[in-house]
């Protein structure tokens, strides 16, 4: 049986043109025939499915492949189950919980539990047999900085409305001797802060639709908004809503609360306060901004970190091949015609890719071993000859596993580093591993470096390289660096195509592979960066008009001082010098704020940058330094201008 699947139209179109494709026969490997026994809906972009065609089961056992591997202590193929409707998901858990303890006859090996797939991809990391976290931690984190970026928002509003206090407060007299009442002025204020609400959602959802290609290309995702929603438009109005009053409660109530007589006799302002509720906002305000600073600063250090970490093998000038058609069978006369073209300076045969890491198992057995260690999920990868000389891995002691030169080498192993560590071997070289499940005993005939294999921002597991005793399905090409890329990689298109002319020449760059790791880091990082430089930029604008009403509202103080003789600079210093301490301000409250929260996000790797001071005076100097920028302006025009003309009324 083969199912095709609609999501790739053009292929299904290749094959078989507008003709229905129901019932037609495909031939795979010239030797393998399968019926379409079915057409799928297209699938959604967010599914963790991607595939072109279903294939049966059995036919990866033909292929014998490791995936096949019916062993009670293997976990190398996933699970997928559909519950009956209205299923007890606890009491089926305590059915299967120890399903493997009982087959395989040993109690040392994990326990099974159920998980929702429509939550894996958000909850993707557990911890005795719950949900521990994942992607939804991202999620979380962006949401908070979303919330961070409404709030400074939200008190720019308040700064600025309760700062023009002085021009309204006319207006609230009049309109409170002409009988307005509190109420009437809470609601008016409340409506002028929703209409400036309700256009800046307009305008914000045309700013979307004009950056949401450029935000998906760089999210590698496909987000739209959903125009034919009703919940859409519900929840977008709410938050409008929701955010007018955040932003207009405080200056409504404030602005209302004025007396007409104090108005009149111009006693109804706020003296300069050490502690005012215009300062603390201030302070709230780049609090939230230098949080985001500090966090940016940390998260791309920390990519930076795993980006330099030695990765113990040599990547350039390294490439894999998939096996297909006949590139396995034909695998030694490929080999040996890349070697004599001079393409290629070492190549060797593998399971898999060195940067996909490897099978995972349990129950390996050496002399020596306690029973928690045997429990310990250790790495395996297979490799035949020229493993160690194509992949560029340091050896320690020992030697490469090389089936040619020594035969017995199919049930040879080289360890790395971290599994000599977990065996406790003084001299690995020559001691038995043990496979029983597998009725396999292998001897140790070389250590390497640790190589990272997985996350590089992972600890790097024990790793057992086995000799040619189980599958392979690619083989590694380390490319002549004498000739250049293109000449090689033309070279050996011709050799590939001499002994599987019915397949294409694809390859894969094991650097680019390993530089992809970073993809969802770098992207991460690159939203955080823009969401902090958001955060800062509302900051300023909202300082920028705090400064001008402030250098306005002083204007014949400055006057008075310059006739006194201050000096432009003395003049400057004092107007900037009132909002650089609500930032040293700020800077002391963030700080322990964004220490404990990057610690905790730092935690959830185990190969870690750590924080120093030096990233605390870094994002406390350039918030300074941004705040000096800002208000500068307005302070220099203030101090510069003629005090003749704030002066000529008095």
């Amino acid at each position: 049986m083969f199912i095709l699947s609609p999501l790739q139209k053009n292929w299904q179109k290749k094959l078989f043109g507008n003709e229905e494709a129901l019932g037609k026969t495909i031939r795979i490997d010239s030797s393998d025939n399968f019926t379409v026994a079915g057409i799928l809906k297209d699938l959604p972009s967010n599914t963790r499915f991607d595939f072109d065609c279903l294939l049966p089961w059995d036919y990866l056992k033909k292929l014998g492949q490791e995936y096949t591997n019916e062993s009670w202590l293997s976990n190398n193929t996933p699970t997928y189950l559909l519950l009956k409707p209205n299923t007890d998901v606890t009491a089926f858990n305590e059915k299967i919980k120890d399903m493997t303890r009982r087959n395989a006859g040993r109690s040392d090996v994990w326990t099974h539990f159920l998980f929702p797939l429509s939550q894996w991809h958000l909850y993707n990391e557990f911890e005795n047999g719950k949900a521990a976290g994942g992607r939804i931690e991202t999620v979380r984190v962006f949401g908070i900085i979303a919330i961070f970026i409404l709030l400074i928002a939200c008190i720019n509003f308040m700064n600025l409305s309760t700062a023009r206090s002085e021009k309204r407060a006319k207006e609230v007299g009049i309109r409170k001797v002409a009988g307005a009442g509190k109420n009437l002025l809470i609601s008016q204020f409340i409506t002028e802060a929703f209409l400036t609400a309700f256009i800046s959602g307009v305008l914000a959802l045309v700013v979307v639709q004009l950056l949401l290609p450029s935000f998906n290309t760089l999210i590698n995702t496909q987000l739209s908004i959903p125009y034919a929603n009703v919940y859409f438009w519900l929840a977008a109005f709410a938050f409008i809503i929701f955010t007018s009053l955040l932003a207009g409660s405080y200056p409504a109530f404030y602005l209302s609360s004025f007396k007409p007589i104090s108005i009149f006799k111009k006693q109804f302002k706020q003296t300069n306060a050490a502690l005012s509720p215009r300062k603390v906002l201030v302070v709230l305000q780049f609090t939230f901004a230098i949080v985001l600073i500090i966090c940016t600063i940390v998260v791309r250090n920390q990519i930076r970190y795993g980006e330099d970490r030695d990765i113990g093998f040599s990547k350039n000038n390294l490439i894999h091949v998939n096996f297909v058609g006949d590139i396995e069978k034909n695998y030694s006369l490929i080999k040996q015609e890349l070697l004599n073209a001079g393409v290629a300076s070492s190549v060797t045969k593998t399971m898999m890719g060195i940067t996909q890491g490897g099978n995972h198992t349990w129950g390996l057995r050496w002399q020596g071993e306690a029973g928690k260690d045997t429990n310990t999920t250790i790495t395996i990868f297979s490799a035949d000859a020229d493993f160690v000389k194509t992949a560029g891995l340091k050896l320690i002691t020992g030697r490469d596993i090389d089936i040619n030169k020594y035969p017995g080498d199919s049930l040879a192993v080289v360890l790395n580093e971290t599994a000599v560590k977990l065996m406790g071997f003084k001299e690995p070289v020559g001691q038995i591993i043990s496979r029983p499940y597998a009725n396999l005993n292998m001897q140790v005939v070389g250590v390497v470096k640790d190589y990272i294999a997985g996350s590089p921002y992972e600890e790097i597991p024990p790793i057992v390289i086995e000799g040619p005793n189980t599958w392979f399905n690619t083989m590694h090409i380390k490319l002549n660096a004498a000739n250049s890329t293109a000449t090689n990689l033309a070279s050996a298109e011709k050799i590939f195509k001499a002994y599987n002319a019915a397949y294409p020449f694809d390859y894969q760059f094991v650097d680019e592979e390993y530089a992809a790791k970073f993809n969802d880091a770098e992207r991460t990082k690159t939203l955080a960066g823009l969401f902090a430089a958001l955060a800062i930029i509302i900051s300023c604008l909202g300082l920028f008009g705090l400064s001008a009403y402030v250098a306005e509202s002083r204007i014949k103080e400055i006057g008075v001082r310059k006739v006194l003789g201050a000096s432009a600079f003395n003049i400057t210093r004092l107007l900037s010098f009132d909002f650089v301490k609500l930032v040293i301000v700020s800077i002391i409250i963030a700080s322990p704020i964004a220490w404990y929260g990057m610690n905790k996000w730092l935690q959830g790797y185990n190969y870690r940058v750590t924080m120093s001071w030096g990233i605390f005076l870094i994002a406390g100097s350039l918030a300074v330094f941004i705040a000096l920028f800002t208000v500068s302006f307005q302070s220099i025009k203030a101090a510069v201008s003629n005090p003749v003309k704030s002066l000529r009324t008095e």
